[in-house]
């Protein structure tokens, strides 16, 4: 009795040790999967992108429904939508103005990234290499007015998105051919549509293993895992009086 006693006491930490494994074994080959769709007709913009993870349990959803342009001071202003399900459900509508200060705000950011991290670029370079995109689909409808004008861009447009693809090729690995349309409208008056689908997944394993390699080589530069903390906060400003100083 004593022995079979032991034995359960034994077995039951060993079968919770197992089971972890399993499910971190499920969740490390398990995907991130994402959903972006750019789409402009006429004067209405509209921006998406989902990202969905461990099986569904993890969305979030964010959306630009508008892009309004005032001006080449006041830039654009836009407007952002965030849903979704994850352990803290958190839905919020953000609106931020993008000018020629929060573009050097963004610039500087960048320069502190790279200067708080050891061989950034190629980081970033092996991250998007484990990248697999399953769909690419990307089509505009144009007219310039005139026939003839008409038909000589949109030759253009096709040697510019087919020279966009075969850059992407060489970044991310495609499953699929991208389909890419191009369709000139004949008629008098100016016209422009398009929209463009990009779908894809990041394994879990390598984006856990990702964040572990950026770590490290913030950890290798004096002061990089302190920059990387205030650019992840909400106060940029703290990063680039730090930087200035």
């Amino acid at each position: 009795m004593e022995v079979t006693f032991v034995t359960l006491w034994l077995a039951i930490p060993l079968a919770l040790l197992l089971l972890v494994i399993v499910v971190l074994l499920v969740i490390l080959t398990s995907y991130i999967h994402f959903h972006f769709r750019v789409c402009r007709l006429g004067k209405d913009d509209r921006i998406e992108l989902d990202l969905k993870a461990l099986f569904g349990l993890v969305k979030f959803h964010y959306e630009l429904p508008a892009l309004v342009f005032q001006g080449i001071e006041k830039g654009i202003k836009v407007k952002l939508e965030e849903s979704g399900i994850a352990p803290v459900r958190k839905d919020q509508d953000l609106e931020e103005q993008i000018d020629k200060q929060s573009i050097a705000e963004w610039l500087k950011n960048i320069r502190i990234a790279l200067k708080a991290t050891r061989g950034l670029n190629k980081w970033l370079k092996d991250t998007l290499a484990h990248v697999q995109i399953t769909k690419l689909d990307w089509s505009t409808d144009f007219s310039l007015g005139d026939a003839a004008y008409t038909a000589t861009a949109a030759g253009a447009f096709w040697g510019l998105k087919w020279t966009l693809a075969g850059w992407l090729s060489r970044q991310v690995r495609l499953i699929k051919a991208p389909r890419m349309f191009v369709a000139p409208v004949f008629s008098d008056e100016l016209s422009f549509s398009t929209e463009a689908v990009c779908a894809g997944k990041l394994s879990m394993g390598y984006a856990f293993y990702s964040g572990l390699q950026l770590l490290r080589r913030a950890s290798k530069v004096p002061g990089g895992l302190r920059y990387w903390k205030k650019l992840l906060s909400r106060n940029p400003q703290a990063s680039s009086e730090e930087e200035a100083d």
